[in-house]
C-alpha cells in the first residue's frame, strides 16, 4: 500500500533540499501552511517524525534524512519520466514561470512573451520582476532573462539581443538653460539623475573612447531607483538621464529628448534567455527557446 501520496513526497524532499518551508512552498507554487500540513499528514501516516522543527530552523531526522535518501533517486527518475514524455506534446500546456528584471521585461513583453502567448494558448505565463539576480533553480523558475554579463555561468544561454546601447539624454528644455555637455567631465556642472541600484550603491556611469574606459559618479540631486521613473524626470527636464537607447527611441525620434556624449558611451552584450542545463528540456521551455532565436534582434 502506498503510504504517502507524490505530492506529500515531493513536498519533503523540497523542505529538506531547502532547509526551510518558505523557499520549499515557493518552488512548489503552494502555501508555506499547505506545505506543513502535508508533511504532518504524511508524518502521521507513516508514524515517524521526518522533521525536527524549531521556530528557527527546519532539520530532518535520523528517521527523515534516511527517508528523503531513499525516496529522492525515485522521484527524479519519476521527473525525468514526465519531462521525457512531455516531449511528444505538439502544444506546450502548463505554466511557465520567468524572472526578469523591469527593464528586461519590458524590453522583451511584446516581441517574445506575449508572442509566446498568442503562438501557445493553452500556457500560463507568470512574470516575475526582480532587481537582484536570483537562483532561478532553487526558486521554482523555468528561465530568466537578463543582460547576458550577469548570468551564472553554469546556465545554458540563448541570446535575445546581441547589444544594448547606452544613451545620455535631456530634454530640450533643459539644455537652453545649461547648455551641452561636451566632455564627460563637463557633467560635473550639470544635474544629473543618479540611479540606485538593487544592491543598494549608486551606478556609475560608464564610459568608453578610444579603447579606454572608465566611469564617473556623477552629481545630482534627484536619486531614483527605476528606470521609467528616470526616463519621466528627464522629458520634465529634471536632469541628465543615462538609460538605454530603446526606451528612448521614440522621444528621440519626436525631439522629446535629446541624446549627447553619444560618441563617449559603447554598447554593453545584451539580454538572454537563461536556464538550467538539462538532458531533456521541457516542451514549454523548448518552445520558448525556439521562439527566442526566431525573433532575436540586434
Amino acid at each position: 500500500m502506498l503510504r504517502g501520496t507524490l505530492a506529500e513526497l515531493e513536498a519533503v524532499v523540497a523542505v529538506a533540499t531547502h532547509g526551510g518551508f518558505r523557499a520549499a512552498a515557493r518552488e512548489l507554487g503552494i502555501s508555506s501552511s499547505a506545505l506543513s500540513q502535508q508533511i504532518a499528514v504524511l508524518e502521521a501516516r507513516i508514524g515517524v517524525r521526518l522533521f525536527n522543527r524549531t521556530t528557527r530552523s527546519v532539520v530532518l531526522s535520523s528517521a527523515g534524512e534516511q527517508f528523503v535518501a531513499e525516496i529522492a533517486p525515485a522521484l527524479a527518475a519519476i521527473r525525468k519520466a514526465v519531462d521525457l514524455a512531455d516531449e511528444h506534446r505538439t502544444e506546450p500546456s502548463g505554466t511557465l514561470r520567468i524572472n526578469t528584471s523591469v527593464g528586461a521585461a519590458r524590453m522583451v513583453l511584446n516581441p517574445v512573451l506575449l508572442e509566446y502567448r498568442r503562438r501557445h494558448t493553452q500556457m500560463a505565463v507568470e512574470i516575475v520582476t526582480e532587481g537582484a539576480l536570483v537562483d532561478i533553480n532553487a526558486q521554482g523558475f523555468d528561465a530568466g532573462i537578463r543582460i547576458r554579463e550577469t548570468v551564472p555561468p553554469d546556465m545554458i544561454i540563448q541570446p535575445i539581443s546581441r547589444s544594448v546601447r547606452p544613451v545620455i539624454v535631456g530634454s530640450p528644455g533643459y539644455f537652453e538653460r545649461h547648455g551641452r555637455p561636451k566632455v564627460p567631465a563637463d557633467l560635473k556642472n550639470h544635474d544629473c539623475i543618479r540611479a540606485r541600484m538593487a544592491s543598494g550603491s549608486l551606478y556609475h556611469w560608464e564610459f568608453e573612447r578610444h579603447g579606454e574606459a572608465f566611469t564617473l559618479d556623477v552629481p545630482g540631486l534627484l536619486t531614483l531607483d527605476e528606470s521609467d521613473l528616470m526616463l519621466r524626470a528627464a522629458r520634465e527636464g529634471a536632469g541628465l538621464a543615462y538609460l538605454n537607447a530603446w526606451q528612448v527611441a521614440a522621444d528621440l525620434a519626436d525631439g522629446k529628448l535629446i541624446e549627447v556624449l553619444d560618441d563617449w558611451i559603447a554598447p554593453y552584450p545584451g539580454l538572454c534567455l537563461y536556464y538550467p542545463g538539462r538532458r531533456h528540456i521541457p516542451a514549454k521551455l523548448r518552445a520558448l527557446v525556439d521562439l527566442v532565436r526566431e525573433v532575436a534582434w540586434d
